[in-house]
């Protein structure tokens, strides 16, 4: 396994995780108890995603088109409804 991102915080590990499964790539979490240990001290960088060897290209490709804002909504699209 290689990991393949660091978040800045848990929620943003999420968000990551949940686009490489979109793809169709496994992907484990973990580091996020990490955090607690800090104390009163900034916490960022300890959650990161791992994937298996043979999908670390397709989801560093991922990585970079995310952090590009590939994936983000345009401020004059509407979101879809779930309704």
């Amino acid at each position: 396994m290689q990991c393949v991102f660091q978040a800045d915080n848990v929620v943003e590990a999420e968000l990551v995780k949940g686009l490489f499964e979109a793809h169709g790539i496994a992907c484990h979490s973990g580091g996020f108890y990490l955090q607690g240990a800090v104390g009163d001290l900034a916490a960022s960088g300890f959650a990161k995603l791992w994937v298996a060897d043979e999908d670390a290209g397709k989801a560093l490709t991922l990585v970079e088109e995310y952090e590009r804002g590939a994936f983000q909504i345009a401020d004059d699209e509407p979101a879809d409804d779930a309704d």
